[in-house]
């Protein structure tokens, strides 16, 4: 199931980029907790949190508590990150506030297993990943952290749709239809460049040694 994460927070009363801007010279991140139908909710973060996030990748299918000091929790997806051009430091965070039985539109990353005894990959064959991840809509509370494409003992050319895929959880796919995620591809085939060596020809005589044989 989807990871959940507290992250504590500080609440800010004023928006604008020259409170953004106040904030970040107290050494912290502005950011801000909207949707649900409900006011927005302005805070404060710790940068070393945010990057902590960043680092771990997957973020964007994470549930966040945020803990706001002397205030609220409240439960959020992080949906936005904006970063500083030249410092590639944390600038501003968008949090998209969770509504009770809200399905949420997240992405969720596509492993494949039984690649090493797959018959179609031990070919040559090669597994063409048409989607690395997929966008689902689904329970905040049954997000699945990756979604499973067991290759089994399918040759090359064999393609693996969205109903293939184990375990969704009850997660809807975005894109609609019994699309292709994955295939075994053939081989590539490198073709050799052959080179071919000029023919050496005789060099033809000089008019004036020409003249001279010719008597």
């Amino acid at each position: 199931m989807v990871q959940t994460i507290r992250i504590e927070a500080e609440a800010r009363e004023l928006a604008g980029k020259g409170a953004a801007r106040a904030t970040r010279k107290q050494g912290l991140v502005p950011a801000v907790i909207y949707g649900a139908k409900e006011e927005a909710v302005l805070i404060a973060l710790d940068p070393r949190d945010v990057m902590k996030e960043m680092h771990k990748g997957g973020w964007a299918s994470h549930l966040y508590e945020v803990a706001v000091k002397n205030g609220p929790t409240i439960r959020t997806l992080m949906r936005d990150v904006q970063f500083h051009p030249l410092k590639d430091t944390p600038m501003h965070v968008d949090f998209q506030r969770l509504a009770p039985g809200q399905l949420i539109r997240v992405k969720v990353p596509v492993v494949f297993t039984g690649e090493e005894t797959n018959p179609g990959v031990k070919e040559g064959g090669v597994v063409n990943a048409v989607h690395r991840e997929l966008e689902v809509l689904c329970d905040p509370d049954q997000v699945p952290e990756n979604f499973v494409v067991e290759l089994g003992e399918h040759g090359i050319g064999h393609s693996f749709h969205w109903d293939d895929v184990k375990d969704k959880a009850g997660a809807k796919p975005v894109q609609s239809g019994n699309f292709v995620v994955a295939s075994i591809a053939p081989p590539k085939v490198v073709e050799e460049e052959v080179i071919v060596a000029p023919v050496a020809t005789a060099a033809a005589p000089a008019k004036g040694k020409a003249a001279k044989g010719k008597k």
